[in-house]
């Protein structure tokens, strides 16, 4: 995968309410990476919940129950 899809800035954010008072660009970019992979995931399991139910259309329900598979919550 090469530049993430999700924007550097929001990452630092994210970090920052995590309690982090310092991010490094490489970690900001490294969680980037990282959350796109979760989010690949999900949309993929949330097409299928949505092929399943004869749409070409993803719901949010689709990607709830996705998220709540993938994540394993």
């Amino acid at each position: 995968m090469g530049n993430p899809e999700l924007a550097i800035a929001p990452m630092h954010r994210i970090c920052k309410k995590a309690g982090a008072s310092r991010v490094s660009e490489a970690a900001a970019k490294e969680l980037a990476k990282a959350l796109e992979e979760i989010g690949i995931k999900i949309a993929k399991e949330a097409l299928d919940y949505a092929m399943h139910a004869g749409r070409k259309t993803i719901k949010a329900e689709d990607i709830e129950i996705a998220a709540r598979k993938v994540m394993g919550k």
